[in-house]
């Protein structure tokens, strides 16, 4: 008989495994909560009610206001609507500051307002470390500066931009917007939302369920919304309300922040583990900075390119990323490795391990493991 072949999976930055309590509850909200929340008979109107209850949960775990959030349908929505939506209340100011490794549906939305609509777009550079400063920022402000967007944690290094002293700068020296995309940071690093006016966020990178997140908008804000429709999301983001789906976003947020106040000293030990045992191998380079994410784990191997390595990985039982799952189809060095100064031949052999509170110190040893009989047996080709 075939032995079955043990998985591991150690890409936590691409998506989560569902917390059970979560599925469980979506089940149950799925099985009898399903009219149209918008309908007047009765029904309609506790389902409503329990989505508005689940709005207001969300907003006291963030500190915000309920009315200042807005259900969508993951972070790519989020950030596209906040670029979009900032922007297009007035377009008379046609300046946004953003960085040269944000997400992708950052840098698209970026690029297409430069392109279709004229606007300016200054990409600031990131150090070795892979963060900006809120000197740089300071800097690049202008009177006809829209927008700051700028990501809290990068989602291939995990390096922690100084989001805080950023989001002062901005309110203090300017009449721009602060967005902050929150996707890799919640559970993992606190925030401050005092002088953030947007922000992101995704359900499955918090053990919850896909196509489900959140835009905080502040009551200050403009907005144009991004999909029009009808009056769902107080006219903010037009469609059928996927009320089950927002319902369960409130246990999902509630059980990451707690599970990860317990879990984040397991995670980093596991990450010092894990990284202590790299730095044993001869021609592993470490790429991450130091202050990072401990979930978030990125070296290179430049003899072997990044696909070939993945590939190898999973034959033998590891799920791994070369980088963002969102460009991981692309054989182009990691755009976010040559922003911080790395060579090509390093950023295009580059591997990401992220962590969660499931994987194990067993885990994190067999794949020191693997790594050294792939290299062994590619290295030297």
């Amino acid at each position: 008989m075939q032995r079955v072949q043990r998985r591991i999976y150690f890409d936590n930055a691409s998506t989560t495994n569902i917390n059970p309590e979560v599925l469980k509850s979506y089940r149950q909200l799925l099985d009898q909560y399903y009219v149209n929340s918008e309908s007047l008979y009765d029904e309609g109107s506790l389902i409503s009610r329990m989505m508005e209850k689940a709005r207001s949960a969300i907003a006291g775990l963030l500190d915000v206001q309920p009315d200042e959030i807005i259900f969508t349908s993951g972070s790519s929505e989020s950030n596209t609507s906040a670029v979009k939506g900032v922007c297009f209340a007035d377009m008379s100011r046609k300046h946004i500051i953003t960085t040269n490794v944000e997400h992708s549906s950052i840098m698209n939305a970026c690029r297409q307002m430069e392109d279709v609509f004229g606007y300016d777009v200054t990409y600031l550079p990131v150090g070795k470390d892979g963060t900006v400063s809120a000197e740089q920022v300071l800097k690049a402000l202008r009177p006809d500066t829209a927008l700051v967007t700028i990501m809290h944690v990068n989602n291939e290094v995990g390096a922690i931009n100084p989001l805080e002293e950023i989001a002062e700068i901005v309110k203090k020296k300017s009449h721009a917007y602060m967005h902050a995309d929150l996707t890799q940071s919640i559970g993992k690093v606190s925030l401050d939302m005092k002088n953030i006016d947007l922000a992101s966020i995704s359900a499955h990178k918090l053990e919850g369920l896909k196509g489900s997140g959140i835009l905080i908008k502040k009551k200050h804000v403009p907005f144009v919304p991004l999909i029009n429709g009808g009056e769902q999301e107080a006219g903010l983001r037009g469609g059928t309300s996927n009320a089950c789906v927002n319902m369960v976003f409130a246990k999902t947020l509630r059980l990451a922040l707690e599970n990860g106040k317990k879990s984040h000293d397991y995670i980093e030990q596991l990450s010092r583990k894990l990284e202590a045992g790299l730095r044993e191998i001869e021609g592993v380079e470490i790429n991450h900075p130091q202050n990072h994410v401990p979930s978030v784990i990125n070296f290179s191997y430049e003899n072997i390119p990044s696909e070939v390595m993945q590939n190898a990985l999973n034959r033998k039982g590891f799920m791994v990323s070369a980088r963002s799952t969102c460009a991981s189809k692309s054989l182009d060095p990691s755009y976010v490795l040559s922003a911080m100064g790395y060579s090509d031949k390093r950023a295009s052999s580059c591997i990401r391990v992220s962590l969660s509170r499931h994987n194990t110190e067993e885990e994190v040893q067999l794949f020191l493991k693997a790594l050294k009989e792939v290299i062994a047996q590619y290295g030297r080709l």
